[in-house]
């Protein structure tokens, strides 16, 4: 088959989970930079809706009919669908991504993931890079570790891929996080920061629009990429573990609030609970990227696009707090929101 949409002229793309955090952020950049965004949800009143500047089409990821259908004429696919709440990984993840993988290869489409470090394991730490041994220790880790290798041949029969792979997710709409859900709480004003890990222990964060900056400008450079190209991203290296709640500190007193008090994530109360949540017992397999300073190699990314779209770190924080509600309105004009100016 004559695949038209190898051709860097061809700008429609669909986004699986676009309802989500990194996919609604990619969905918005993508549409911003001049591309025909569709986006697959389940539900909705209509089969076919157009909104916020993109087709909406109504389908699930599990279902590879609506997944190729779909796709049909669209040069890229991001596959950022994920099980709601770390459940039922093992029976949905590598399934959703085989219909991702049928409907880039009809149309001859680049397959666009973003990656984690679940994949990897103690053997590649403290600094991961690209080609860094997959080795994990967890059942989700072990998981996306078959996730990838069956991208790896997908991308020499009739498709290509980009892996992004990045720290914790942080941002004004990542939806579940680190950053939303444990160091502080959504639509409330910070009183207290949490810190899952140890005082001492370095740990890498990533600004969600940053990520998804990323993403686009591969996307924009695909047809010089490798078949299977995987970059990592190097976000933003908090040292010692507590340089996070010391930006997001910075913040709240700028804009008026109270210094946070600063105490340990109840790791104990995750303990007691896990046997009967299955979310949190999740949770509690991933613990150990908290104990371990693990950062990310980026200079494929750099050598590749020159740069790596940076927001400054308490601009991010700020941009991250204010989308969550967290900070109070009235001081919202002198507000350096700074999640607009990315620094090269």
């Amino acid at each position: 088959m004559d695949h038209i949409n190898n051709s860097i002229s061809n700008k429609t793309a669909l986004v699986l989970g676009a309802t989500g955090g990194i996919g609604g952020e990619v969905a918005r950049q993508l549409r911003d930079a001049g591309w025909t965004v569709r986006a697959l949800r389940r539900g909705g009143e209509q089969a076919l809706e157009r909104r916020d500047g993109m087709v909406w089409i109504r389908g699930d990821a599990m279902n590879r009919g609506d997944v190729v259908a779909a796709a049909r004429g669209c040069a890229v696919i991001v596959h950022a669908v994920n099980p709601p709440g770390y459940l039922r990984w093992a029976e949905l993840v590598l399934p959703m991504l085989d219909n991702t993988i049928a409907a880039a290869q009809a149309e001859g489409a680049t397959i666009v993931l973003p990656g984690t470090v679940y994949n990897f394991g103690p053997s590649a730490f403290p600094l991961l890079r690209e080609d860094s041994p997959q080795q994990p220790l967890t059942r989700k880790g072990a998981i996306r570790v078959e996730l990838e290798q069956r991208l790896r041949v997908a991308s020499g029969e009739g498709c290509k891929v980009i892996v992004v792979r990045a720290g914790d997710f942080f941002g004004p709409k990542v939806g579940n996080s680190w950053f939303s859900q444990g160091l502080v709480k959504p639509n409330l004003p910070v009183k207290a920061v949490m810190l899952p890990g140890k005082r001492g222990v370095g740990h890498q964060w990533s600004y969600l629009p940053d990520v998804a900056r990323t993403m686009v400008e591969l996307v924009q450079r695909r047809d010089t990429l490798e078949p299977f190209a995987s970059f990592h991203m190097q976000g933003h290296w908090d040292a010692d573990g507590t340089q996070m709640a010391a930006a997001i500190s910075r913040v709240v007193t700028r804009r008026g609030g109270a210094k946070p008090k600063v105490s340990a994530f109840p790791w104990w109360l995750i303990a007691l609970a896990s046997p009967f949540v299955a979310t949190l017992r999740e949770l509690r397999e991933m613990r150990y990227l908290w104990n371990v300073p693990l950062a990310m190699d980026n200079t494929k990314l750099v050598a590749t696009l020159g740069h790596e779209p940076h927001t400054p770190l308490d601009a991010a924080v700020e941009a991250a707090l204010e989308g969550m509600g967290c900070l109070a309105t009235g001081n919202a004009a002198t507000s350096k929101l700074g999640a607009v100016r990315m620094a090269h």
